[in-house]
């Protein structure tokens, strides 16, 4: 590509962003915007600095989708916030939070009024309004009920090696820390997960479910065997 071909490339990309500038949306810095011309955009929506807005996306109105996102094929609704995240053809409810630093791939539907921070991983999975999953957590091919709260370090563990598998937590359930869901497992409404177990069996609607081993001290142990003090 020669200069003149950069420069007339560079002038569509402003001007895409110039359109959506006069239609009521905000830039930080309209000069580092990627948006594709099938983009749509609501009225009050901000939009940081080299975000990428690809294919036939469709971002709400009053949004905030800060620096360095990327949103390819799919549907933002109103309100929603979205920090240095990648969405790729995926559904978003109005007033839900995402990132910063996670990723919702193919097949993602996020509800309304939720919570999927950093380093969250979402992959053909449903997750209901309401729900939170902060930080540091792989939820895939799940379909997760209304007011869920996931722990930190939690893995939807949905393949076998062969075939993909589902899991299915009910609304109001909480996952403690660390907790593995090993698919096909069903989380009924309102259960309970202690932090460090690996689910294997359903578990009931208000159970208290603990899948981890037993605590055993064995004292003197670490000084017999000298290991920090060689």
């Amino acid at each position: 590509m020669d200069f003149k071909d950069y420069q007339k490339q560079e002038d569509a990309r402003i001007a895409i962003c110039i359109g959506h500038l006069e239609a009521g949306v905000n830039f930080v810095d309209i000069r580092t915007a990627y948006i594709d011309e099938n983009v749509k955009i609501g009225a009050g929506t901000v939009i940081g600095p080299c975000v990428t807005l690809e294919g036939n996306t469709i971002i709400g109105k009053n949004c905030c989708i800060l620096q360095n996102s990327r949103i390819e094929n799919s549907v933002v609704g109103d309100g929603v916030e979205i920090q240095s995240s990648v969405v790729v053809e995926s559904e978003i409810g109005e007033g839900t939070k995402v990132g910063p630093f996670a990723y919702l791939r193919p097949g993602s539907r996020i509800g309304k009024d939720c919570k999927v921070g950093d380093f969250v991983e979402v992959k053909n999975s449903s997750f209901g309004d309401g729900s939170k999953a902060s930080h540091l957590t792989y939820i895939g091919d799940s379909d997760v009920g209304r007011d869920v709260n996931i722990g930190c370090g939690v893995v939807f563990v949905n393949y076998d090696g062969t075939h993909k598998h589902r899991t299915t937590v009910g609304d109001s359930a909480f996952i403690g820390c660390n907790t593995n869901l090993v698919s096909p497992v069903k989380v009924e409404d309102g259960a309970y997960i202690a932090a460090g177990s690996t689910v294997t069996e359903d578990v009931p609607e208000d159970a208290l479910c603990i899948a981890r081993a037993r605590q055993k001290n064995i004292r003197g142990w670490a000084a017999e065997k000298g290991l920090y003090r060689k």
